[in-house]
């Protein structure tokens, strides 16, 4: 197979590097969050309430507030500000407790093979998950699927981020902390909605099909696609990265770029 000269790879992680199911993922989540807020005496109802118009905001918004902002206003038009140290408290959570919401999840080798692969011939890597979560969260769950954090480049989180998947603004904020133009990068996923929307930026895309979700009912003949294993092997296959792109904002892009 002709291969493009890709100078970057985009990974998504649900479903595609972390094998875990999201319904199962984020009851556990919620109810693991309530308990902790509810142990240091805050109602965990209202938070929760205020978690999820935190979420509904970061998923809604167009403006160019980051995804953190946005989460954190919406959060304290429900929940009283003044109830709690809140940043120190939730960040102790991610730190720590939520790295126990893993356990019992059984890492795919064939992905931790597919960065490896790529890492050795000099791919750069960005990890383009949905940025809900703060990057603590996220560097959890990357740990989860068997893969050191450290092998990204950029990991898309919701403090340095300012959209979501599938709005073309999420694609466009990482081409440019890359410096790339969507013809250089390789996005793999395994959501033909959230992670195919790369293709209207002239991106390319690769479906991995082991927990295959398919709101948009797309043709899967006309893009790459297989199992991880397969896609590994593939992986393996690429020529070394012969122009990789370099100096990856791994921060917030200014919104004018």
């Amino acid at each position: 197979m002709e291969q493009t000269p890709y100078r970057a790879i985009f990974f998504d992680l649900d479903g595609t590097l972390l094998p875990m199911d999201l319904g199962e993922f984020m009851q556990s989540y919620f109810e693991r969050l309530a308990g902790y807020v509810a142990a240091h005496g805050v109602d965990p109802e209202t938070f929760t309430a205020g978690l999820k118009a935190g979420i509904k905001a970061m998923a809604s918004h167009d403006d160019s507030r980051l995804n953190s902002e946005a989460y954190w206003e919406a959060f304290f038009t429900i929940v009283d500000e003044g109830a709690a140290d809140w940043i120190p408290l939730v960040s102790e959570f991610y730190e720590r407790d939520f790295g126990e919401i893993g356990r019992g999840v059984v890492a795919d080798p064939d992905a931790a093979r597919a960065v490896s692969a790529l890492r050795s011939k000099g791919y750069p890597l960005v990890l383009a998950t949905m940025p809900m979560f703060p990057l603590a969260a996220v560097k959890w769950r990357l740990r989860w699927a068997g893969i050191d954090p450290s092998a990204f480049s950029r990991i898309t989180n919701y403090e340095n981020s300012t959209s979501v998947k599938p709005k073309l603004a999420y694609y466009a904020e990482n081409l440019r902390a890359a410096g790339l133009d969507g013809s250089d990068v390789l996005m793999v996923g395994n959501n033909t909605l959230e992670d195919l929307a790369c293709l209207d930026l002239g991106m390319d895309a690769y479906l991995v099909t082991d927990h295959l979700l398919d709101p948009a009912k797309f043709d899967l003949s006309t893009v790459k696609h297989s199992r991880m294993a397969a896609f590994a092997d593939w992986a393996e296959a690429l020529p070394v990265c012969e122009a990789p792109a370099a100096d990856i904002v791994s921060g917030p892009v200014a919104h004018e770029a």
